[in-house]
């Protein structure tokens, strides 16, 4: 049995589950989200608890049983509280703002600013210049927002110049050796 697959999952009282044709809807204060079941793969609610069954001991089946447990769970918790990714600038002139809702403006070393546009649902915060804090109810696209703007300007291993995730380490290298 799964270890991660067999744990229930808590709903609390402000958030609403049904599950219809193999989808299942996941309805809160923040947001409301919907994701397809796998084959083979059930969620049974009892009260406010969700369990997620699997047919058969099949490999693919036990495969799948951690990891549609896992969805379903960061949805719960997407649609209450929400995902954040944190992300700081350094170097100099480096530094954000925000552009309107769902625009950040990113002045990077490069001869333009560059403008970031935000998926829908996902918004940004820029509490200091050198501070970016991307907020949304789905944990994938709230990460993956945050790894595009990173890509933008990766840390660079001499100086550290870049865009990193807060308290990411930057393994740094020698420069050349003097005479």
């Amino acid at each position: 049995m799964s270890r991660i697959g067999k744990n229930p999952i808590t709903v609390p009282s402000s958030v609403s589950v049904s599950v219809s044709d193999g989808v299942v809807t996941v309805k809160g204060p923040n947001a409301t989200m919907s994701r397809n079941l796998p084959e083979g793969i059930t969620l049974s609610q009892d009260g406010d608890v969700l369990n997620v069954e699997r047919v058969s001991d099949e490999t693919m089946y036990r495969s799948l049983h951690g990891l549609t447990r896992t969805l379903v769970a960061n949805m719960v918790t997407g649609v209450t509280d929400g995902w954040t990714k944190e992300l700081e600038i350094l170097g100099v002139g480096y530094r954000a703002a925000a552009g309107g809702p769902g625009v950040l403006d990113l002045a990077l070393g490069y001869s333009h600013p560059v403008k970031f546009t935000a998926p829908e649902g996902v918004t940004f915060e820029v509490p200091t210049p050198t501070r970016v804090i991307v907020k949304g109810p789905n944990k994938e696209v709230v990460g993956q927002v945050a790894a595009s703007i990173r890509k933008l300007r990766k840390p660079e291993p001499y100086k550290g110049k870049g865009v990193r995730y807060l308290g990411e380490r930057v393994m740094r290298k020698a420069g050349k050796a003097a005479k």
